[in-house]
């Protein structure tokens, strides 16, 4: 017999009520796709970079609410939205599985449409670096063409970053960390916070929650260097050591930012353990 799902309760007719696409704006975003030539893969490389930037909008979602629980002293909710930004950056990492799909001979035949544009360009990942501490002012200037998103990220260099609010709930333990006077520059190595974290280290069962976030922040950023790394071999792949579609040297400056390091005393407390 032909199932019928209405016999099961389910409301089939929705005239003058919300249905699942009204709800999540599917009129838009499923026509959201532009591309600019007739070559197959083009949708390909549209929708991977679109649905990039929708998982790095919860992602900064996430970030931002995690840092004002850590000022309010409430970890525990924290603790959650921080496991949640590492599943997203597992998500983004795997989607460079899709688009390796593409060889160098599809690409080229719509790379020349892209003009200038560049993953290099994207205010999103940018603001996700800017929240967690890896701060940069020069980054901003790609996005001076668009006021708004400039303007986020000026305010965003101006607060005090993820980091800095971890930093916080150290000295609200006891342990002598001085806050940073300049919130606009990138996290560098701090002997004082590096000691801090040795003693809770050394010491995991009294300082559990410190020890608890830091484990999750050294889980956001080992995600995050995957993501980072498969996009690298990515680009390799497809376009091998040409110059990047926004001016960069490609490869050779993605390989550089593997080096940027969003927490390091969180690393090299590591080594004196």
């Amino acid at each position: 017999m032909t199932e019928d799902p209405e016999r099961d309760g389910a409301r089939m007719s929705f005239k003058g009520r919300m249905a699942y696409g009204d709800y999540l704006g599917l009129g838009d975003l499923l026509t959201s796709q532009h591309p600019l030539s007739d070559a197959h893969d083009e949708m390909l490389f549209i929708i991977q970079h679109q649905t990039s930037e929708l998982w790095m909008k919860l992602a900064i979602h996430e970030l931002g609410a995690a840092r004002a629980a850590i000022i309010a002293g409430d970890l525990q909710p924290a603790f959650k939205m921080l496991a949640r930004v590492s599943r997203i950056m597992d998500q983004l990492t795997g989607a460079w599985d899709v688009l390796r799909t593409m060889t160098p001979s599809e690409y080229t035949q719509f790379r020349h449409i892209l003009g200038e544009s560049s993953g290099f360009q994207s205010h999103q990942y940018r603001m996700i670096e800017f929240v967690a501490g890896n701060r940069n002012l020069a980054m901003i200037r790609p996005h001076e063409h668009r006021p708004a998103d400039a303007k986020a990220l000026w305010d965003e260099a101006l607060r005090p970053s993820l980091y800095d609010s971890v930093l916080g709930q150290l000295r609200a333990a006891g342990f002598d960390v001085p806050a940073r006077d300049r919130l606009d520059q990138p996290h560098q190595p701090d002997p004082a916070a590096r000691a801090a974290w040795l003693a809770v280290y050394r010491d995991p069962v009294r300082h559990w929650s410190l020890y608890d976030l830091a484990e999750k922040l050294v889980d956001f950023e080992d995600y995050f260097r995957r993501w980072r790394f498969n996009h690298v071999t990515t680009v390799e792949r497809i376009i091998g050591f040409k110059r990047g579609s926004g001016g960069t040297s490609g490869v050779d400056y993605l390989r550089r930012m593997l080096d940027v390091v969003l927490f390091p005393d969180l690393w090299e407390v590591r080594t004196e353990l």
